[in-house]
């Protein structure tokens, strides 16, 4: 019986002990870019993106399609992911230059895909 009641203790003493995981705060700084076009926003994210995912690239619909492949997207509070799909070419000779993440000022900023 005493054995019992030193085991109960024991464990309950220990209940305390363990410490909650620290939280995860993540953040975002938006600021203004000065470009030759329209002012854009630039979001810096304190977070790494995840890994890219591997996606199976389907047959293409047609001969005026490209593949764009899927990325991470910041909604503002996490990453979502945007599957890869085909688009219609906007010309014939254009080519499609992936959107990227890119480390930069403290965290990380989303480069938008282009056509050139």
């Amino acid at each position: 019986m005493k054995i019992r009641i030193y085991l109960l203790a024991s464990a309950l003493a220990l209940i305390g002990c363990v410490e909650p995981p620290p939280p995860v705060t993540t953040t975002t700084v938006t600021r203004e870019v000065t470009t030759t076009g329209p002012a854009t926003r630039e979001v810096v994210v304190a977070q790494a993106p995840p890994e890219v995912r591997v996606e199976t690239q389907t047959v293409a619909p047609g001969a005026d399609y490209v593949w764009q492949r899927g990325y991470w997207r910041w909604t503002g509070v996490e990453y979502a992911w945007i599957p890869g799909h085909w688009v219609v070419r906007p010309r014939p000779a254009a080519v499609w230059v992936e959107g990227h993440w890119m480390r930069r000022g403290g965290g990380w900023v989303w480069i938008a895909g282009h056509w050139r």
